[in-house]
């Protein structure tokens, strides 16, 4: 009962949050340098007053900012999202986020699991085995990871795989898996359009797409690799030198069990945090690898959209980021739950 008191209340907070980012996002491009109105006919040939302000009145920057605040907020509470203004001008900007939203949140899903997957248990092994090759070799691959620019290792990646292809005759469309799917593009989720299932029905097509999004996934999910490698290594170096682990040990507990059942499952809860937002970042920041490797997601569509002031489109997708973030954190809460029976309770 308490733990979902405890969920309840994390829940409760999240609206407030979201509020205020909304709410900034709508004060920094209403009141902010960039000015909707002259972008829209910065491709006109002579720019007067009227048009200038026949262009403020067809995107509504005539209100009073109150009552456009009020209209606006209202309309994206209640996902009425409206349409674009400068950016694929006058589509739909719900159409553009169910169009966009799937190849960054699949494109952030396999950065995060390869982070996961590979640093995690990478940085517990060199824990485990501290002051080994092993501990060394898992260590300077970490800090090596983690140093490797996202956008210089995307260049560096690209270029190889293009290179090789030229060079040595190598394909990609071949290689361990022989499905087309190419280097560059946007990965092919079509076929799951209103049908979630076809990820498990159709596993020729989903395998095609995972290894569409895996170079850059790799390239996305390298930082977080390295960073979780590092800070899970010391969280067992440190969850090593409890006292609860030396009295299991003069207890006569055997190894492997002190250290699945007492060093690992404490070691995780420092790493909690910093997976779940990770998380949020990869999916968020993908702009600059969307770049690279040609994916048209949510990063790219954002940054296009914050750079012109397209209010409609900007609040939409910083709404769904906000919502992701928050969703992650939520999540976050439910692990600190599950890993250490203390959170939720009263006093803790």
């Amino acid at each position: 009962m308490e733990r979902l008191k405890y969920i309840t209340k994390r829940i409760l907070m999240a609206f407030p949050v979201l509020w205020l980012g909304t709410s900034m996002t709508w004060f920094i491009i209403y009141q902010g340098p960039v000015d909707p109105a002259a972008n829209l006919l910065s491709g006109n040939e002579r720019l007067t007053e009227e048009k200038y302000e026949a262009a403020r009145q067809s995107l509504g920057l005539d209100q009073p900012p109150l009552e456009h605040y009020v209209d606006w907020s209202t309309s994206l509470y209640t996902l009425d999202l409206g349409q674009t203004w400068l950016i694929y001008a006058g589509s739909d900007v719900g159409a553009l986020v169910i169009d966009f939203l799937p190849r960054t949140v699949w494109l952030g899903f396999w950065s995060v699991l390869i982070a996961i997957f590979v640093g995690i248990p990478l940085g517990f092994y060199a824990g485990v085995r501290s002051n080994t090759v092993a501990d060394y070799v898992a260590s300077v691959s970490g800090i090596v990871w983690r140093a490797m620019p996202n956008f210089w290792l995307a260049v560096i990646l690209l270029s190889v795989l293009v290179g090789s292809e030229t060079l040595l005759g190598f394909d990609w469309d071949t290689f361990l898996i022989d499905l087309p799917s190419g280097v560059t593009g946007n990965p092919g989720l079509s076929y799951m359009a209103g049908d979630p299932l076809a990820l498990f029905t159709q596993p020729k097509e989903t395998l095609a797409a995972i290894k569409k999004i895996l170079p850059a996934a790799l390239v996305l999910g390298s930082a977080s690799m390295g960073n979780e490698m590092r800070i899970g290594r010391t969280a067992v170096l440190e969850t090593k030198n409890e006292q609860y682990v030396d009295f299991a040990r003069a207890k006569g507990v055997s190894e492997r069990a002190i250290v699945w059942k007492h060093v690992l499952r404490n070691a995780l809860i420092p790493l909690v945090p910093i997976v779940t937002t990770e998380a949020f970042l990869l999916i968020g920041g993908s702009v600059l690898v969307e770049s690279v490797f040609g994916i048209n997601g949510m990063g790219k569509l954002f940054f296009d959209a914050a750079i012109q002031g397209d209010l409609p489109l900007v609040g939409s997708l910083m709404f769904v980021f906000i919502v992701l973030l928050l969703s992650i954190n939520i999540v976050q809460d439910v692990l600190y739950t599950l890993i250490d029976p203390r959170v939720g309770y009263e006093g803790n």
